[in-house]
């Protein structure tokens, strides 16, 4: 069988079960700290769980749903996760009514975005999915009908704007994600996924400018990660598929799973992939490129079979890849398992 590079740590119990969302876990690595802080969502509120100071067990907060500043039961959250941007982190929560943007820990709301309803079928659900931080200063959030939003961050305060708009997409965003190594030149640096599957690879800065759009092929792509100009991207059909981010061309296909993946994360200095999935099963797999052919190359690390539970989050908990939690469905702990 696979090789066992990681062990079971202790879980950290949830005050409520996690929501079957894709990318249903946030993970924020504290500098300086072994511990993180973590958060899932469950229906209208999101669980934070952080380290304690004196280091011996974890704080709790839970958040809810929110509509300009009131709370609404109604709403369900989608998705949330800790921006890092060089002057600040926020949290930033989305749902059926709009978006919300937190200090880190959850103690301010420093902005409210609502969705515009007229943008929608009258029929289709409303709601914003896909939370990136990108080029320095920007936070970009998808949205049901396909638009992704440009949130430009001041250093501090609550000035934040919406800087663009982008409008290349026709399905539902389902994930975003930055650069997290090194992009080559004239690879662009953040990559936008869709229901439908299509890809779009954007340069950001001033304006954002489309780079390429790697077309869909039957099946929703539910998470991506970009490391080293090289497109991750998972899909309903258990296959995460590996593209150059210059050109969009396909440069790898792994039939990783049974069933349909919920999460993927890369460690941005090993270039370790994580990869969970409905069918309980979290994979380790290593990224690289072969400095002779330049050919993306994928192998496999790790098998993590968590037993009757259907993974809907997965993330590093360092840089290396040397320890990552998971989340699953209705399960009210998160595990985490690190180097043996």
């Amino acid at each position: 069988g696979p090789r066992r590079m990681y062990r079971k740590e202790k879980s950290i119990q949830l005050k409520s079960g996690s929501a079957a969302l894709y990318n249903n876990l946030s993970v924020l690595r504290l500098p300086g700290r072994q511990l993180a802080c973590f958060s899932a969502v469950h229906g209208p509120s999101l669980s934070v769980v952080s380290a304690a100071a004196d280091g011996l067990g974890f704080s709790h907060r839970q958040l809810q749903a929110k509509e300009g500043g009131m709370a609404v039961s109604t709403s369900v959250l989608t998705q949330a996760a800790w921006c890092v941007l060089p002057s600040r982190v926020l949290l930033v929560l989305t749902s059926q009514k709009g978006i919300q943007m937190y200090e880190s820990d959850g103690s301010i709301m420093v902005y409210w975005h609502a969705l515009d309803i007229t943008e929608h079928p009258p029929a289709q659900a409303v709601f914003a999915r896909g939370i990136a931080a990108a080029g320095g200063r920007f936070v970009c959030v998808g949205t049901s009908s396909g638009l992704v939003l440009v949130f430009d961050i001041p250093p501090k305060g609550t000035n934040i704007t919406v800087s663009e708009v982008l409008e290349q997409h026709r399905d539902a965003i389902t994930d975003i994600a930055a650069e997290l190594g090194q992009a080559p030149d004239g690879a662009g640096d953040l990559v936008t996924a869709d229901d439908a599957g299509t890809l779009c690879v954007w340069s950001t800065g001033e304006e954002f400018a489309l780079l390429s759009k790697i077309p869909a092929f039957g099946f929703t792509c539910s998470s991506v990660k970009l490391w080293n100009g090289i497109v991750a991207a998972g899909y309903g059909n258990g296959q995460i598929r590996l593209y150059e981010a210059a050109t969009g061309l396909l440069r790898a296909e792994v039939n990783a799973h049974a069933r349909w993946i919920y999460a993927l994360d890369v460690a941005p200095q090993t270039g370790k992939l994580l990869s969970g999935a409905e069918d309980s099963f979290v994979h380790v797999w290593k990224l690289s490129r072969n400095p002779d052919t330049e050919d993306v190359e994928i192998e496999h690390c790790h098998a993590e079979c968590v037993t009757d539970t259907q993974v809907c989050g997965a993330r590093f908990c360092d840089p290396e890849g040397n320890s990552f939690a998971v989340t699953g469905y209705d399960l009210s702990e998160i595990f985490r398992y690190s180097r043996a």
